[in-house]
């Protein structure tokens, strides 16, 4: 796991001297990405230049330096990420006589022979692993950025006058003194209402993130400089099509029996490193089954770690404990209070570089920071709602379509109406004093607040509506943000869907190409990398990913439970004890602290006068916001986190 920037520059207006230093300085700001080692490399001439931060995991002697150059000499490499078949690569190149005399074992190096022997994009498409880099084609004068198939690690590129700048982040891209940091309102928009900003767009006109699974061709021809749309080398859509069209026929044993030999192998295959390892351990259904999986398949006790919440409502702690002690691991936990994460909260628009609004951002960098004392890589059980159905809008929206959808449009509106008269906090009373007489399965955490967003689906038109409700905490971010008008989106272009029959898996795969890798992947790898500690995703091995969508909907949701094959796996291995609770998630409880602890730093970030100042957002609409929130008539924390991360943000790069 390292860091990566470097430039084409059309105009070639530095010499070699100042353009290594220009570089140095640029691949500095990406020092906790790779505190080991760094590298540059130049070629004046031609206007190109490559940086790299290096975080050793795998070959740690200088062999394992880069920039790194092919044995031939043609191609030049800054690579991100970890290839974790590199040891097959090797042993399959050797076998067709295409292997080179090697100087070390590193991925980095097979890679390279990869593409020498096969050429990129064949090379690319045997690569297990997460990755994204920049290749400098020497002979053909060509820059090539590659991203891999579900956009695990990132890619920011765009054009800033005559060069071409790309990186790991955008602070790399921002020490460019040719950068213009002009806010994209309608980027704003996006993110006010997803609380992150999705691809291909970033804060910023004029940059964007390379999507996942596709590669940017960019050669350096003679004229202004110009950039090629990127093209896909593989795509969710086109596998979720195939599995639907090419569906899993075996027993549900067998489809048990695959998905362990599958996990099993992508878990085998994560636990390569020359460095420590452990495993983000939160009791539930993912994390625990990669727990479970690396306990089997290693000589000593696995390094699990987690945090906890002081608030029961939000804490898993216990559960991940209960499963440590039935594995065996050797287990570490931290519990975090409002002060640890007040303390945070100012780190967080450097760590993600552009406004960034998923509150549970702060738990997973403090779970990765306390990771970091003792491994330099953590596995971590991200992807699994996507792939197997686990979020609850899978099956609890399916069925509320399924119960209300067929009611006469102004009929569910009234209802809608009516349910909203009481206030969430209400509701939440209420059922704190009834609730003890529902069955454990059903209780909910936060339950007037979920009953207000089932109200606010009663009224929309058809299936695809409710679940952009479901997904946004900004109705009308175009009001909000001043001058914006909010862009299309996979979300609203249903000319980008899959050609899915059922709405769950519809739900499925378009949270799969935007939420996963915009917000649940960004989140994990900035807190990760910015405590120097590389995150790895074994669920998201695209090999796993392929035959989850081959899977049949009711080896994923069934018994309105989500996840159903993935437990079947974790059951040989945990007793269905252990897991018998609601999902509940990596939640923070930001409403109660924004009453509370984080009061004064928010109310210094929403004073109206300061709004109107800046005139990126309506003051009046936040003013009436935060005045509702103090009251407790309403829990606007999803709303009032994604204007607090914006201010942050805007406050910490002064524009």
């Amino acid at each position: 796991m390292c860091g990566l920037t470097g430039l084409l520059d059309w105009s070639r207006q530095f010499d070699d001297d100042a353009l290594s230093a220009l570089m140095t300085r640029m691949a500095t700001t990406l020092t906790h990405r790779g505190p080991d080692d760094a590298g540059v490399w130049t070629d004046a001439a031609q206007g190109v230049a490559l940086g790299f931060r290096r975080l050793s995991i795998v070959d740690l002697s200088p062999a394992g330096h880069q920039p790194m150059t092919s044995a031939s000499g043609r191609y030049v490499i800054a690579f991100n990420g970890e290839v974790y078949n590199f040891k097959a690569l090797r042993e399959q190149l050797a076998a067709e006589g295409l292997a080179p005399a090697y100087r070390g074992y590193s991925d980095t190096e097979a890679m390279l022979a990869a593409i020498e022997g096969w050429g990129l994009t064949e090379a690319v498409s045997r690569f297990v692993g997460m990755f994204a880099f920049a290749l400098w084609d020497r002979d053909a004068r060509t820059l090539y950025l590659v991203r891999d198939r579900l956009g695990v690690k990132p890619m920011y590129y765009g054009l800033s006058g005559p060069t071409l700048l790309f990186g790991s982040e955008l602070k790399a891209l921002r020490a460019h003194p040719d950068f213009c940091a002009a806010i994209d309102r309608d980027a704003l928009a996006l993110m006010l209402r997803h609380s992150y900003v999705p691809a291909p767009y970033t804060i910023y006109k004029n940059i964007c993130k390379l999507p996942p699974g596709s590669i940017l061709t960019v050669p350096l021809r003679a004229g202004s400089p110009t950039l090629p749309a990127p093209v896909p080398y593989w795509t969710a859509r086109g596998v979720a099509e195939d599995g639907a069209a090419n569906p899993f026929t075996g027993s549900d044993r067998e489809a048990t029996d695959q998905l362990d030999a599958l996990l099993r192998e992508a878990v085998a295959l994560r636990m390569v490193a020359d460095v420590p390892l452990g495993v983000f351990l939160s009791g539930g259904v993912d994390s625990s089954v990669l727990t479970a999986l690396m306990q089997a398949q290693s000589d000593r006790p696995v390094k699990t770690f987690s945090i906890g919440f002081h608030d029961d409502a939000y804490n898993e702690a216990q559960h991940a404990q209960a499963v440590a002690r039935h594995l065996g691991t050797e287990h570490t936990e931290f519990y975090l209070s409002a002060r640890e994460a007040q303390a945070v909260i100012p780190k967080l628009p450097t760590l993600y570089d552009e406004p960034f609004a998923d509150a549970s951002q702060i738990p997973t960098f403090l779970v990765s920071q306390l990771a970091r004392r003792h491994v330099t890589v953590s596995l971590s059980g991200d992807g699994g709602d996507e792939l197997f159905g686990g979020y609850n809008r899978y099956f609890i929206g399916r069925a509320l379509w399924r119960r209300f959808g067929w009611l006469p449009r102004p009929l569910r509106a009234g209802a809608a109406q009516i349910l909203t008269m009481v206030s969430p906090g209400a509701w939440d009373t209420l059922y704190r004093r009834a609730g003890f007489l529902l069955p454990a399965s059903a209780r909910q955490r936060n339950p007037g607040e979920k009953l207000a967003k089932f109200a606010s689906i009663l009224g929309v038109e058809d299936p695809e509506a409710m679940y952009r409700t479901l997904v946004s905490n900004c109705d009308a971010p175009e009001a909000l943000a001043v001058g914006a008008h909010e862009p299309p989106t996979v979300l609203t272009d249903r000319a980008q869907w899959a050609d899915l029959p059922d709405f769950t898996e519809r739900m499925m795969f378009l949270d799969t190409v935007s939420y996963l890798p915009d917000d649940i992947l960004t989140k994990v790898d900035r807190a990760s990398m910015g405590a120097s500690l590389e995150a790895r995703v074994p669920l998201l091995d695209h090999r796993v990913v392929e035959f989850a969508w081959r899977l049949p909907l009711h080896m994923k949701v069934r018994d309105g439970q989500g996840k159903w094959l993935l437990r079947q796996v974790l059951y040989r291995y945990l007793p269905k004890s252990l897991m018998a609770r609601p999902k509940m998630g990596f939640a923070v409880p930001t409403g109660d602290w924004l009453r509370g602890p984080l009061r004064e730093w928010a109310e210094s970030l929403l004073d109206p006068a300061r709004l109107r100042r800046e005139g990126y957002l309506d003051s009046g609409l936040v003013e009436k916001k935060w005045a509702e929130h103090l009251s407790g008539r309403r829990n606007w924390q999803y709303y009032l986190w994604n204007v607090l991360m914006f201010q942050a943000w805007l406050e910490e790069n002064e524009l």
